[in-house]
C-alpha cells in the first residue's frame, strides 16, 4: 500500500533546519548581556533566536542539518550550543570589566554599601557599578558594537558550518585568556583614581597622627569620597576610551573564536 504524500515531510525537514540554525543564535542571545538579561524576556529571545535562524537559512549556503533525533543531531546541538555561549560569554567577560573597576573603586572610597538592583540581572550592584555599566552600554551601542557582533553571529555560519565539529580546545583556552586580560584592563581602568585616593588617605593619616583629638572617620570619609568623585570627572575621558578599547578587543576576541584554524 502507497502512503500519500502532501509534502509535509518536506516541511518537516524545513522547521528542523530552522530550529538548528536557531539554537546556536538563541545560546548567544541567552549568555549576551544586551538582550540577555531579565529586561528581556525569554519568550521574545527565543522568538528573536527563531527569526534569526529563519534569515541564516534564507542567505547563507550551509549543509543539510543532521537527521532529527539521531546521534549525530545530539552532538550538533551540543557543538551549536558551546559556540553560541562562547561568544556571547566573550560579551559578558567585557562587561564586567568596569564592574570590577568600579568594585575597586568603591571599596577604597568608601561607597561599597552603596548598593542597588541591577534591573538587566535582580542581583545588588554597586552604585558606582550601576553607573559603570550604563556608560559602558551606551558606548557599544553608540559605536556599533552591536551590529558588529550581530555580524560575527551570522558570519560564524559560513566560517563554522552548522553540524562540523571544530571547537577546539584552544578556542576554551583563548576565552581563558581574554578573561586575564580583563582583570588587568579593569585593574588599569581603577588605577588613577584609587592613586587619588590612596594619597587622601596618606595625607589623612598624618593630618590624625598629628591631631589625635580628631574624628579620623569624620574627616577621611567625606574626604575621600570627594576626592573619589574630583578623580572620576577628571579621569572619565581616559576611561571612556579605555571602555571603548575593551568593546573592540571583546569583538577581536569573537572574531578568533570563528577562525576556522587552530592557533
Amino acid at each position: 500500500m502507497n502512503l500519500l504524500d502532501f509534502g509535509f515531510a518536506q516541511l518537516e525537514a524545513q522547521l528542523w533546519q530552522i530550529l538548528f540554525l536557531s539554537i546556536r543564535c538563541g545560546a548567544a542571545l541567552m549568555a549576551a548581556p544586551m538582550v540577555g538579561g531579565m529586561a528581556v524576556p525569554a519568550p521574545l529571545r527565543i522568538l528573536l533566536s527563531i527569526v534569526l535562524g529563519f534569515f541564516v537559512a534564507s542567505w547563507v549556503p550551509i549543509a543539510p542539518a543532521p537527521e532529527m533525533l539521531s546521534f549525530a543531531a545530539i552532538l550538533a546541538v551540543l557543538h551549536e550550543i558551546a559556540i553560541g555561549l562562547a561568544l556571547g560569554f566573550v560579551l559578558q567577560l567585557a562587561f564586567a570589566i568596569p564592574l570590577i573597576a568600579a568594585e575597586q573603586i568603591s571599596g577604597t572610597m568608601g561607597l561599597a554599601i552603596a548598593t542597588s538592583i541591577d534591573p538587566s540581572s535582580g542581583a545588588q550592584s554597586g552604585a558606582l557599578g550601576t553607573f559603570f555599566g550604563l556608560v559602558m552600554s551606551l558606548l557599544f551601542y553608540a559605536i556599533g558594537a552591536h551590529l558588529l557582533w550581530f555580524e560575527l553571529l551570522i558570519e560564524s555560519y559560513r566560517l563554522l558550518p552548522a553540524g562540523q565539529f571544530a571547537f577546539g580546545a584552544w578556542r576554551a583556552e583563548s576565552v581563558g585568556l581574554f578573561f586575564g586580560y580583563g582583570l588587568a584592563t579593569a585593574a588599569a581602568i581603577a588605577l588613577p583614581v584609587v592613586l587619588v585616593l590612596l594619597l587622601v588617605q596618606v595625607v589623612t593619616g598624618l593630618v590624625a597622627r598629628s591631631a589625635p583629638s580628631l574624628n579620623l572617620f569624620a574627616l577621611g570619609l567625606p574626604a575621600g569620597v570627594l576626592a573619589g568623585i574630583a578623580a572620576l570627572i577628571i579621569a572619565m575621558p581616559v576611561m571612556a576610551e579605555q571602555f571603548k578599547g575593551v568593546i573592540e578587543a571583546a569583538l577581536d576576541q569573537s572574531a578568533v573564536l570563528l577562525a576556522p584554524e587552530s592557533r
